[in-house]
């Protein structure tokens, strides 16, 4: 309801016990404790894998982040192909796929590539049936010194800022001061822009020239 001028409020109650509906966390030592005991019986249960599965290193959106990296969803067919690894058996050996996403450089398809190759040099496949080994399982020796890794993410952790800390600040030079950075590239999108009536010019007074030949 809107008020208007120097009336009276109206008759609305603003006594909503709210201390009833709120929330607390008094609980978060339990249930840390729970989500640790959660994690082990998860382990304990899918042993010998881990409890997650391999992420890749992903760009974050916009320009205000997109120095950052993160943990991606899955990989991309493009990384699983330059890698050696087939669609259908990424997901079984605990590599999610993201048909979805696409490599816009060649930097992160390559990162993620050796990520994956370090992954598959670390990767002990158990045979479905210990008699008749496949292609790709492991031997009997490697089998025998297998230990679980709980968390994948521990072993392939992701920096956030990558090359944090290489960049060595230095004087500016003379050189650097007399470049003007938005004259070099208003020139460059003018040269851009007028790359084909340029040409269109050379082109005629080349045709004049040879038509006064004759």
């Amino acid at each position: 309801m809107a008020i208007k001028h120097n009336q009276q409020l109206p008759g609305n109650h603003f006594r909503k016990q709210w201390q009833r509906r709120v929330r607390t966390h008094f609980d978060q030592p339990g249930r840390k404790l729970r989500r640790r005991q959660a994690r082990i019986s998860k382990a304990a249960a899918v042993a010998p894998r881990p409890i997650d599965l391999l992420r890749p290193v992903v760009r974050c959106p916009t320009i205000k982040y997109n120095r950052r990296v993160r943990a991606g969803r899955g990989f991309t067919l493009e990384e699983l192909k330059e890698a050696k690894i087939p669609r259908k058996m990424a997901l079984t050996i605990g590599i999610p796929v993201d048909h979805r996403r696409q490599n816009t450089s060649v930097e992160s398809l390559q990162a993620n590539v050796a990520r994956l190759n370090e992954y598959k040099s670390k990767l002990i496949l158990f045979p479905r049936n210990a008699k008749t080994p496949k292609k790709g399982d492991s031997s009997a020796e490697e089998i025998k010194e297998a230990q679980q890794v709980r968390q994948v993410a521990s072993l392939f952790k992701i920096d956030p800022i990558p090359g944090k800390g290489a960049v060595v600040e230095r004087k500016i030079e003379a050189a650097e001061k007399e470049q003007n950075a938005f004259r070099t590239l208003r020139l460059a999108r003018a040269e851009k822009r007028n790359k084909g009536k340029k040409e269109k010019r050379i082109r005629l007074a080349e045709e004049e020239a040879a038509a006064k030949k004759k």
